[in-house]
């Protein structure tokens, strides 16, 4: 990135930074060329603090590091886009995003669900279908995932895309309940396919 080609305003240009894994917006600062530089060079992302007029890396004090894993520049070229891997919370309060109505994860109307799925583990067996599953541990939900899985390649083999469509849904739906009865989350899901495109570059 040629950084005089930038729109800045004292040198300084807007860094709002993203998780690469989920697309949530964690944090907005500010970056100067040198704290641009240092992050490419360090991996860890770095901005300028216009209060203490220093550069300083996000996680110096707490540990809680940005990891870079790549940038882009706004159309209008005054803004950075920086995508990175939270090694833990962002804001200094301890929450994952300094934006508090952010929702954990940005996979869509799938991290709702899976939202969704977690908030209704302690539920009522009898009056909640997803808490009748999570209630018999990881077994009653891989059970279902192998029996949508089935559907599914029946769909997409015989059946119409509306069908097979559905299907998907299905399996999707337990299988995110599947994770959720092991502790994990698409966020999980999402990292191991982060790591396997990038040892294939």
């Amino acid at each position: 990135m040629n950084w005089s080609k930038l729109k800045t305003e004292n040198n300084l240009v807007p860094a709002i930074v993203q998780d690469a894994r989920t697309g949530q917006v964690l944090m907005l600062a500010y970056m100067n060329r040198e704290a641009f530089e240092k992050t490419l060079e360090t991996g860890l992302v770095t901005f300028f603090s216009r209060s203490r007029d220093k550069l300083w890396t996000k996680g110096e004090t707490s540990e809680n590091f940005l990891r870079y894993v790549g940038h882009e520049i706004d159309c209008d070229g005054d803004t950075i886009l920086v995508k990175a891997r939270p090694d833990g919370p962002t804001c200094h309060t301890g929450a994952r995003t300094c934006f508090v109505d952010s929702p954990d994860g940005s996979f869509g109307f799938l991290g709702e669900l899976e939202a969704v799925i977690a908030s209704r583990e302690n539920a009522d067996p009898e009056n909640s279908y997803t808490s009748e599953l999570l209630s018999g541990g990881p077994a009653a939900p891989a059970r279902k995932v192998g029996e949508e899985a089935v559907e599914v390649t029946i769909a997409a083999i015989t059946e119409s895309d509306e069908r097979l469509v559905e299907e998907s849904a299905d399996l999707v739906y337990h299988l995110l309940v599947l994770l959720r009865s092991r502790g994990l989350s698409l966020t999980d899901v999402a990292g191991v396919l982060e790591e396997r495109h990038a040892a294939k570059k």
